[in-house]
């Protein structure tokens, strides 16, 4: 019997609000079994610097022009974290690390993508093998780098199937930052990539437009009209070949420009049905299961609702936290990355062959 491995995972996500934290067991196949989550929260200074850097860098050049920026939010993100696996420690027992980092910078088309975080200094401060760097592999090998997922999210339908909890086909839908999909068939095969933005667009509008980070349950859209001239024009010129041809997306390929002088309400609800309406176009025929905070929107899935025929369900239906699929991940693909199996396949990300995982550090 194949032994089981325990890892942490961590996601910071495009929210900028701090660090899903959680723990589980796995032999990277398809036993699963989640032993711990947590959110940590990030003081607001931390996470306005977060915005600042990654709001600074809009193209490959700026990754060189703010450098010093960067190491800087690097170490402090770093150290966050390390205070977390120790704070973890006391509380669950694992055996490795998963460290994705936090993204400021990814282009398909340039084949970048740049999380900061040092796992070097995790490793050493807590005396565990730390896996990060988790892009590099799959990018070397023609791949995007993204979305990394799916392979934990087959692990889990796969498990909850062995369970009778679930029937296939079915897909799981990521409303994060950019919102993803993976496709898993009748003989496990899985498809996936990115189809739109998931929060970026709403987050940013009430960022730049209120002193909350994000629309709470939908609050302002609900309480907004769209307004058809913008919404129609914004569809009209939306060009669905810029990334049609990408399997992963940034925030930084989608604007609220088109939304200037509309009030935070008018802008919220416009900007919530467009963010449907394009995930809308891109999702295929299976029944789906629902993760990630975009999840929580209520004016976002009823207007999702509203425009497809696909039986939508939260994968919290199924007893599972919705909030911690991406930490679960990539506590996953830690596990994965340690035993040598490949964390990405050309049906995923692009990669010409299944692609190895992220860089070890051995305690």
């Amino acid at each position: 019997m194949e032994k089981n491995l325990s890892a942490l995972g961590f996601m910071s996500g495009t929210s900028g609000d701090g660090v899903d934290t959680s723990v589980i067991s796995s032999n990277g196949k398809d036993s699963i079994d989640i032993k711990y989550n947590r959110f940590v929260p990030y003081p607001k200074n931390l996470t306005n610097k977060i915005f600042k850097v990654k709001e600074s860098i809009l193209e490959m050049q700026d990754l060189l022009k703010y450098s010093s920026e960067i190491n800087k939010l690097e170490l402090e993100i770093t150290n966050f974290h390390i205070d977390i696996a120790i704070r973890t420690s006391k509380e669950v027992d694992y055996d490795l690390i998963g460290f994705h980092g936090h993204t400021i910078y990814h282009n398909a088309h340039e084949r970048i993508s740049k999380q900061i975080g040092l796992g070097i200094n995790l490793s050493k401060s807590i005396n565990k093998t730390v896996v990060y760097n988790f892009r590099q592999n799959d990018i070397r090998n023609g791949g995007e780098g993204a979305p990394l997922s799916p392979i934990y999210h087959l692990a889990l339908i796969k498990s909850l199937f062995y369970q009778d909890k679930i029937k296939i086909p079915i897909s799981i839908l990521n409303i994060g930052g950019i919102a993803n999909i993976t496709e898993i068939e009748k003989d496990f095969k899985i498809t996936s990539r990115d189809i739109g933005p998931g929060n970026c667009l709403i987050d940013k509008w009430i960022r730049k437009n209120s002193d909350k980070f994000f629309d709470e349950n939908g609050y302002f859209a609900d309480k907004g009209k769209t307004d058809k001239f913008i919404f129609d024009q914004y569809l009209e010129n939306y060009h669905y070949s810029k990334i049609s041809t990408k399997r992963s997306l940034d925030t930084n390929d989608f604007d609220i420009s088109f939304a200037k002088g509309l009030s935070l309400e008018n802008g919220a609800t416009t900007i919530s049905n467009l963010t449907s309406e394009l995930l809308s176009k891109k999702i295929g025929v299976n029944d789906i299961y629902i993760c990630g905070g975009g999840r929580k929107n209520n004016f976002l899935i009823n207007s999702l609702k509203k425009k497809i025929n696909n039986k939508i369900y939260l994968i919290d239906d199924l007893n599972i936290d919705g909030d911690y699929i991406e930490s679960q991940a990539f506590a996953f693909l830690a596990i994965r990355s340690y035993l040598g199996l490949p964390i990405s396949f050309p049906s995923t990300t692009n990669c010409k062959a299944p692609s190895l995982g992220g860089t070890i550090i051995k305690s």
